[in-house]
Formats: C-alpha cells, sequence, structure tokens
C-alpha cells in the first residue's frame, strides 16, 4: 500500500541567519499523512537527527517550517562532512501506522549554495546546495570553490553566453581580486591549450561571460573540444603572491533548462564549422565541441544521430522485453528442472558452488579437496558463472558454466550439491538430492529471520526473510562452526533438519599446512615481496550502500597514503573486498606497498602469508583467529552499523579479539605496538578461541564427509 501513495517534498525557503537555518517545505501526499517532521542523516556514518516541525499557511498548502541549530549540525557530522535531508511522516492506514516513513527533500534547484555561512571559531563553512539529482543537502567544510551555470544561451551568429554564480570558501583567509572563465581543451595531448575571458560582474557572487566561437575558431587550429572552469586570482595571506585557485568543471544547475543542447553552424574563413555546447547526461559537466562542418562530418553526425535516437528507442524496449523474458526463463527453467529431475538419478555424483560460482574456494572447496583424495568413486563437477571459468582451467577441476542446458541436467540428476550460499528461489531441489549448505561465515552481524531491518536493495523485511526461510528450508544438512553458531544458525534460518557441529572445512589448511615453507611458497606465488611483514585488511559490505541488487559500494577510509609513509619501509598490505562489493580501486599510487586480492581464488591462502589482520564487521577475524596472530577492527562507523543496518549477537566492543580504532592513525599505533618484543595477544583472546575456534583442529573436512557421505 505504501508503494502506490505518491509524496512530494520540495525546500520553498532556505534562510541561514543568526547561526540558524529556517527551513519552509511543502509536502504532499495522495494518501493521509501525519506527524510531519525533518530529518537530517549523517551522509557518511547515516546517523539520523530528527526536528520537529510546525505547520504554516492554509491547510491546502501543506507548507511546514522548522528551524535548525548550525552548531547541531556541526556535531552531527564531527566538524566536517556532508548532511541530507528527508521529510518524516506517518500514514494513517492499518499497515503503516508505527512506521516512520522518510522522503527526501527536492529544492527545485533554487541557488541556495548562496546562502552559505561562516563559523570564523571553528574555520569552517556551511554550504546548503543541490545534488545533481535536485536534491537538498548540506556540507561543513573548510574550503569550497563553488561554481554553477544557470542559464546557456548560444545565438545563430556563434556568440555563447553563460550566466552562473562563483565564489571561494576558504578558511585560510585568501582575497578574491578577480574571476574569470577558462576554456580548458580535453585531448590526450600534453600541451592541452586554455583560452581565459573575463567575467562580467553581478550581484551575490554572478557573473555574466560572453565567447566569441567564430573568432577562437578562427584563430586557433581546430577541431577541440573543451570543458569550463572558473579561475579566482587573489593574494596569499602570508606571501603577499598572487595565487589562482580553479573550481571543478562547470556544470548545468538547470535540468530543466530546455536549452541543455545548443549548437550552431556558421561560415568561417576556414570553412562551415560546428559550434554545439551541451551537459553530459548524468555529469551535467559542459562541454564546447567546435569542428569543421564539411559534406563528410555532416553525413557522419547524421548518421549518428540517427543511431544514437535508435539506440535509445531500443534500449528501452529492451529491458522492458528483458524483464519478462527473466520471467518467462525463470519459468521454463522450473518446468525444465522439474522433467530432468524425473530422469535416473546419477548415483555418487557430487555438484559444487562457491559464492555463486564465482570462486573456487571456501569450505566446498575443502570438502571437495578431501574426496578427491578419500572418495575417488565420487564424480565431481563444480557450477562455475561463465565469467569465472579461468581458475578451474588453470588446475584441471571438471566444471560446468551455471545455468547452461547440460547445468540444468546435471544439478537435477546429481545425488548431492555441495553450496556455501544461497542459491535463486526459483531452482527446486529434487526429492533424491541431499542439498548440504557448508554457509560462510560465524555470525557477528544479524541474519536472516533475526534483522530487525533489511537495507539491502530488490527486496524488504518480510520479504527477504520468506524468501531466505524458503530457501533454507531446502537444505537437508548444515555445517556449524561452534555451538554458538548452532543456536543462531537454527533460529535465524528457521532450520530444523540435521546440523553437523564440525568446525569450518576451510579452516583445516590453517593447521595442517601453518610452517614456514608454505608461507613462502605462497608469497613467492603471489609476488609478495619475501623480507616484508604482510597486512591483510578484509572489511565487509554494508547492506544500504549499492549500485544496484547484488553489488555493493565500499568507501576505502583507510588512509592508503598515510600508512605507506609510516609503515611502508616493513609492511605491505593485501586488500581483500567482500565478493558482493563492486568496486576496483585504483592501487596504482601505492605500487609496491597495497595490493588487491579481491578476485585471488581462496582467502585461506592470504591469511596464511598475512602476519596481522585488519577488519571491520566481517567474520574473517573467527577464521583468521585460528593462527594466533594479531588482529585490529577498523571501524569508524561501529554506532550506526550496530544499532541500525544490522546489530551484533554479542557484545563486539568488548569480546572483539584485537582492539576497536576508527582512525588510520590509531591504526598505524596499533600495527606498532605488535612490533614491541614484549607483545602479547589481549587477555580476552583466549575465552575468544575457547568459544568459536575449539572444534577446529585440521579434522573438519573428515567430520562432514563421514556424515554425509557415509
Amino acid at each position: 500500500m505504501v508503494n502506490a501513495v505518491a509524496i512530494k517534498c520540495n525546500l520553498i525557503d532556505l534562510k541561514m541567519k543568526d547561526w540558524q537555518v529556517h527551513l519552509v517545505f511543502s509536502f504532499e501526499s495522495s494518501a493521509s499523512a501525519e506527524e510531519i517532521g525533518l530529518l537530517a542523516v549523517n551522509r557518511k556514518s547515516k546517523e539520523e537527527l530528527p526536528f520537529p516541525c510546525e505547520k504554516v499557511g492554509g491547510s491546502e498548502e501543506q507548507r511546514y517550517k522548522t528551524v535548525i541549530n548550525l552548531g547541531d549540525l556541526s556535531n552531527h557530522v564531527r566538524g566536517t562532512g556532508c548532511v541530507d535531508f528527508y521529510a518524516t511522516y506517518r500514514m494513517t492506514d492499518d499497515m503503516t501506522e508505527n512506521v516512520l516513513l522518510k522522503k527526501r527533500m527536492k529544492t527545485e534547484f533554487q541557488p541556495i549554495e548562496l546562502s552559505w555561512k561562516r563559523d570564523e571559531e571553528a574555520g569552517v563553512f556551511f554550504l546548503p546546495y543541490t545534488t545533481k539529482k535536485g536534491n537538498f543537502s548540506l556540507k561543513v567544510l573548510t574550503k569550497k570553490a563553488v561554481a554553477e551555470v544557470e542559464r546557456v544561451e548560444l545565438n545563430p551568429e556563434g556568440e555563447l553566453t553563460l550566466k552562473g554564480y562563483a565564489f571561494l570558501l576558504d578558511s585560510e583567509g585568501f582575497d578574491v581580486k578577480q574571476r574569470r572563465l577558462v576554456l580548458n581543451e580535453i585531448s590526450d595531448s600534453e600541451e592541452k591549450r586554455l583560452f581565459q575571458f573575463p567575467l562580467e560582474e553581478g550581484k551575490n557572487a554572478g557573473f555574466t561571460v560572453q565567447i566569441g566561437l567564430k573568432k577562437l575558431y578562427e584563430e586557433n587550429v581546430m577541431p577541440a573540444m573543451f570543458q569550463f572552469h572558473i579561475e579566482f586570482i587573489g593574494k596569499d595571506p602570508e606571501t603577499g603572491e598572487e595565487v589562482v585557485k580553479r573550481s571543478k568543471a562547470l556544470m548545468l544547475k538547470n535540468k530543466a533548462n530546455p536549452q541543455n543542447s545548443q549548437f550552431t553552424v556558421l561560415e568561417t574563413e576556414k570553412g562551415p564549422a560546428r559550434f554545439h555546447v551541451y551537459p553530459q547526461k548524468k555529469k551535467r559537466m559542459m562541454r564546447l565541441r567546435m569542428n569543421d562542418y564539411t559534406f563528410k562530418t555532416r553525413a557522419v553526425y547524421f548518421v549518428v544521430g540517427k543511431k544514437n535516437r535508435a539506440v535509445s528507442f531500443f534500449r528501452r524496449r529492451k529491458n522492458k522485453l528483458k524483464k519478462k523474458i527473466d520471467r518467462g526463463v525463470k519459468k521454463v527453467y522450473y518446468f525444465t528442472f522439474g522433467l530432468a529431475a524425473k530422469l535416473p538419478v546419477k548415483k555418487k555424483t557430487v555438484i559444487f558452488e562457491s559464492f555463486a560460482g564465482k570462486q573456487y574456494s571456501c569450505n566446498p572447496r575443502a570438502i571437495y579437496e578431501y574426496m578427491k583424495e578419500n572418495k575417488p568413486d565420487y564424480d565431481m563437477y563444480w557450477s562455475v558463472n561463465p565469467d569465472y571459468t579461468d581458475i578451474f582451467e588453470e588446475k584441471g577441476i571438471p566444471y560446468i558454466k551455471r545455468f547452461t542446458l547440460k547445468w540444468l541436467f546435471a544439478m537435477a540428476r546429481a545425488e548431492y550439491w555441495v553450496v556455501n550460499s544461497r542459491m535463486p528461489l526459483w531452482i527446486p531441489k529434487p526429492e533424491h538430492t541431499t542439498y548440504l549448505q557448508t554457509w560462510h561465515g560465524t555470525p557477528l552481524k544479524r541474519l536472516a529471520v533475526d534483522m530487525d531491518e533489511v537495507h539491502m536493495p530488490g527486496t524488504n523485511t518480510e520479504k527477504y526473510k520468506k524468501n531466505f526461510t524458503m530457501e533454507a528450508s531446502k537444505w537437508d544438512y548444515l555445517i556449524s562452526p561452534n555451538a554458538y553458531s548452532t543456536e543462531i544458525f537454527a533460529r535465524a534460518f528457521q532450520f530444523n533438519k540435521t546440523m553437523i557441529e564440525s568446525g569450518y572445512p576451510r579452516n583445516d589448511f590453517l593447521h595442517t599446512d601453518n610452517n614456514a615453507e608454505t608461507v613462502r611458497a605462497l608469497k613467492e606465488k603471489m609476488k609478495l615481496p619475501a623480507d616484508k611483514k604482510v597486512i591483510i585488511y578484509a572489511p565487509t559490505w554494508r547492506d544500504d550502500q549499492f549500485y544496484k541488487k547484488g553489488k555493493y559500494k565500499f568507501d576505502l577510509d583507510l588512509d592508503l597514503a598515510k600508512m605507506r609513509e609510516e609503515i611502508g619501509d616493513d609492511y605491505v598490505i593485501v586488500l581483500r573486498m567482500h565478493y558482493l562489493v563492486a568496486e576496483n580501486f585504483d592501487l596504482e599510487p601505492y605500487q609496491g606497498f597495497a595490493y588487491d586480492f579481491s578476485s585471488y581464488e581462496d582467502i585461506r591462502e592470504l591469511y596464511m602469508v598475512s602476519d596481522l589482520l585488519i577488519t571491520d564487521y566481517s567474520s574473517v577475524f573467527f577464521d583468521f583467529a585460528n593462527l594466533k596472530r594479531p588482529m585490529i577492527f577498523f571501524v569508524p562507523d561501529i554506532e550506526t552499523y550496530r544499532d541500525k543496518l544490522r546489530g551484533f549477537y554479542f557484545d563486539f566492543e568488548k569480546e572483539a579479539p584485537g582492539p576497536l580504532v576508527k582512525t588510520t592513525d590509531e591504526v598505524i599505533k596499533k600495527i606498532r605496538e605488535t612490533e614491541s618484543p614484549d607483545y602479547r595477544l589481549p587477555d580476552i583472546f583466549e575465552p575468544f578461541y575457547e568459544k568459536f575456534c575449539y572444534l577446529e583442529t585440521g579434522k573438519s573436512s573428515e567430520r562432514v564427509v563421514k556424515k554425509v557421505f557415509e
């Protein structure tokens, strides 16, 4: 019912005076709503700060006002940071009357940036602004060059006029004496051209600038592509020398401007030329393209234009068709799977899968390798995502590409499945198949039915729990690493079949192969320096930070530059992101110090070569504890993660087997402490080990195989 309700929330007026933000906003709803309020959300930590609102005007206007103290916002972001604003409300229907809902506040592209305020004592600026999507946010910062284009006009004679505003916020006291527009060439050439134009000064940091494109084209070598910047010229407050500071590339502020993209064709001394000014589709950065307009280039523009329009048309149709096809394919798969399952069972055939077919790793790998040596009479295959077959081919491991027709028949007729994560719900389990779910971690974060709220894309709390328990009902066996996990798994997964309390098979390796020769060989294989210690950084993902379903964002808050400077002579750091994280980090600036091993085949080998683990809330620390090596917990957002996103099963802050820190400086300090000859693991480590690792002695794979396959 909530999804069918149309909600609109727009900022009407904003004033910053007497260290307060005075807001007036409209709130429209197609259904009855009450208890309208305002919510300021710390963009980084996701912490929420509520404010009451007062209704103003007549009942038809639905306008509300509130007053916010700037000091409260400064404290909310802990000095500097960004705040996003939402209207909060409750619907009056029976299903959602006890649920506080929220709607992002729009600004309709007002120039609210001009309302900025400075805190002289703290040396920060409060800058309200409109996001690229037209939402209302506010930044607390120490310096910022603000420059926006509000209107673009290109007349038939080639005169380009830009109108907007630009100002410089600088806590160091930089005094702006002059502003100018810069056209900066976009080119692979080392010598990029740059053209400067004076600004006509306007009120409230406004400006107007005119550029004769025809003259510019005739006097310079063209064709070319440019982007726009504003430069601020002033004097350094300490040296008195002239300093130039430049804004980021100018963006077109008003998406609703009907003159977004404009072009004209003119006769010039060099022949016919085309001048095109436009904003990029997503980033909205302004671009200027100038090139000749001979018959050849006209033909290219005609063809490309037609092609782009056709591509756009068919892409829309394709997306709609794809959704229909996906639903249809799943139905066909389900039906065909059922038919294939009626064929004779392939006895002693086992299908293994790790992390949706993307890895040769974890508990399925350990069980596979044990069975390969001790159960040679079994036929064993891996279910593999078609994009991740390389490692299987290199090792000569039998595999079947996931979701192919061959895979469908193999899965439907196999006597056993060994899987470590949930499979798609539309895949039925045949009655003759024994499904061994190995899972992939000791639970710290709340799981499945135990979760109060679900913030993942493509689902909601009720749907997520229902789908999870439906999948878990297919499992015949579930591996548990310890008694603590057994109790949680049974409740959170609603699992009532056979629990195998054996320890995790994947950790056998950490006991059977923990020796100097193995470490040396693995370092050589990974091309890590033999004379330096290794730190593994293995954080988890955040439910509410995502690009789309199954693709999660991750902000690398750990300052690699500072770490390299402080400890780079003695250490290297290996990054191992969660398999759901979509980021590809550029580690080129840290070459020789930081290595991205996120796609490395198996994390257990990374554990083995690592002298120290840095993590956050990832279950990796339960496994790494088997090596009895130092651990540091880098948790800058612990309050949000603990109280809002997931919640913990035990008092993590008291029972974590290592120190909890929030800054890179603290991380470096704790690393240095482990170098002391007197260093020993914290007192909490031994009871932690006895509670979580007591079953893991190198025999877990054997226990599981004897239970399931004998």
